[in-house]
């Protein structure tokens, strides 16, 4: 019997560590979020303040070709598809449907590459300069960032859909995966849960630099 309370205190301490790592995730993505958030702002301020202070024509210069407006609407697409994969197969899989997580998982994990793909393509077949103007030396700085954020995004779900596939065959066959309380797959819950933020955050703001380097110049 003396071992009793010694069982609820360890089973107490794990439970208190669990729940620890749950809230690191929960603060460390909105803290990811939020550094992100001052990068991308710093970005827009740059793009307003030069656009409000072209003068002679420095902010496009004449004749200047703009970026192909085909290729930055496939990346839109592409980072807007990513998230709603991933959070469609987290919707099944808290469903207890892990194969269709699974494939969801990996479609987003496709999507995200892709848009890196393409977003490094670009880069390659911009018609101008850096320095040539005030809106191309705003808009590579924008399109260097956005490789790194759009590769974090890839790279995000694809270590949660290894981890969930590796967890998966430990788990008893009767175990519900989407309310197993086994510790790594409710942390693997957790940082999924972040990574959905993450990629609609990246969504959104795909949305609006599109809006401002494509369609409003």
């Amino acid at each position: 019997m003396s071992d009793v309370p010694r069982m609820l205190d360890a089973q107490a301490d794990t439970e208190w560590e669990i729940e620890s790592e749950e809230g690191s995730l929960w603060t460390g993505t909105r803290v990811l979020m939020g550094l992100v958030a001052m990068i991308w702002v710093a970005v827009a301020f740059a793009y307003f303040y030069l656009r409000s202070l072209d003068r002679h024509g420095a902010w496009i210069v004449p004749h200047m070709e703009m970026p192909p407006f085909l290729l930055g609407t496939m990346i839109v697409i592409c980072v807007v598809a990513q998230a709603g994969f991933v959070h469609y197969g987290a919707s099944r899989l808290r469903e207890g449907l892990a194969f269709e997580w699974m494939v969801a998982a990996w479609l987003g994990v496709v999507s995200g590459l892709i848009a890196t793909g393409l977003q490094i393509w670009e880069l390659t077949r911009l018609g101008f300069y850096p320095g040539e103007s005030g809106y191309t030396s705003v808009f590579v700085g924008f399109a260097l960032l956005n490789v790194g954020f759009l590769l974090t995004g890839a790279l995000w779900p694809e270590t949660i859909v290894a981890r969930s596939m590796r967890l998966r065959g430990q788990m008893l066959p009767h175990e519900f995966f989407g309310l197993s309380v086994q510790p790594e797959v409710r942390l693997l819950r957790a940082s999924l849960h972040g990574c959905i933020l993450y990629l609609w955050y990246m969504a959104a703001v795909s949305l609006f630099f599109w809006f401002l380097f494509y369609v409003l110049h």
